[in-house]
């Protein structure tokens, strides 16, 4: 499962978990790569220095945010650090889930190797202003760092281009709901399980 930032991909896992189906998110598994002393917390304070941990020795998420997403080098440096690392770990927790099917989260999804381990993409849409109010609700601090976050992601054409399904998020929960349930039995359909 991929969708741009802010479209509602957490809230799509967290009822396809509901159901009782594994989920693997690379989001949850990228911050547990950058804890203190995993090596690859090292590595990004070596690439963008020593000011991208905070007093605790954690890394500073929102300084780095700054930096990748007004520099498209860094984001790139940052990407060579940590996608083998959640790559590696999220084949070892599909390994290990059982179930019917899992849903692997992956927030960029396109052009990312792990493409080539799914069976289907699912894509979270919703459109751009929504994800702007709920970005600036959450996550931004300004529009302009809104839509510089947007433009840094894959476009919501590209990512559409790469979906098998997509459940429309700028709707009611329930709608939502609804869209998760059928696609539920879809997939268990599809996975030879009732």
């Amino acid at each position: 499962m991929t969708g741009g930032i802010a479209s509602g991909k957490s809230v799509v896992a967290d009822m396809f978990a509901k159901l009782d189906v594994p989920v693997i998110d690379t989001d949850v598994i990228a911050r547990v790569v950058v804890e203190p002393g995993q090596p690859a917390l090292d590595e990004i304070r070596a690439r963008f220095g020593e000011g991208i941990v905070d007093d605790t020795g954690e890394l500073d998420r929102r300084e780095l945010r700054k930096q990748i997403f007004a520099d498209r080098e860094a984001r790139n440096d940052l990407e060579a650090i940590l996608h083998p690392r959640i790559g590696a770990e999220t084949r070892r927790q599909a390994d290990q889930a059982g179930g019917a099917y899992q849903l692997i989260v992956v927030p960029l999804l396109v052009g990312s190797k792990l493409l080539e381990i799914v069976d289907r993409v699912l894509v979270v849409d919703c459109d751009e202003e929504t994800q702007i109010r709920r970005l600036l609700a959450r996550d931004a601090e300004t529009i302009e760092q809104a839509r510089r976050i947007l433009a840094a992601q894959s476009s919501r054409e590209q990512r559409l281009a790469i979906a098998d399904d997509v459940i429309t998020n700028d709707g009611s929960l329930g709608d939502t709901r609804d869209q998760v349930v059928r696609l539920h039995e879809s997939y268990k359909n599809l996975a030879g399980s009732d």
